[in-house]
């Protein structure tokens, strides 16, 4: 799953210049359901449906797993991105990092719980 990038993005990457809003735009535009997924967890704290489809599910492995795109969007939102699995994604305050419910959805326990046999593969 790449990002779709505008050639003047591009140019501007080649020369050594992208802020944070233009990329963030980039990963909106290029990935629109890991935005819709991490917008709705920053909302409600976590967003735990699973995706539609592999597509999806690409989507959101691709903005959680690239570090570039995952710290752009926490800076953008403001928010620590945690996840767990193919759809199970928090968002905490930076604040709250250090704080026993952070601790918790990052724990190994919390991973081992998290698992079932549908999810084996994602």
């Amino acid at each position: 799953m790449s990002l779709e990038v505008p050639a003047a993005l591009l140019e501007r990457a080649e020369a050594g210049h992208v802020d944070d809003a233009e990329f963030v735009d980039c990963v909106r535009q290029s990935l629109p359901y890991a935005w819709k997924v991490i917008s709705e967890a920053v909302e409600a704290g976590e967003h735990a449906t699973p995706p539609p489809s592999e597509k999806e599910r690409g989507e959101l492995l691709r903005a959680l797993a690239s570090d570039a795109i995952r710290g752009a969007l926490e800076r953008h939102f403001g928010r620590k991105l945690a996840f767990q699995n193919c759809h199970r994604v928090a968002a905490f305050p930076f604040a709250e990092v250090d704080s026993d419910n952070y601790r918790e959805f990052i724990s190994p326990v919390a991973q081992i719980r998290n698992q079932s046999p549908e999810l084996r593969d994602c």
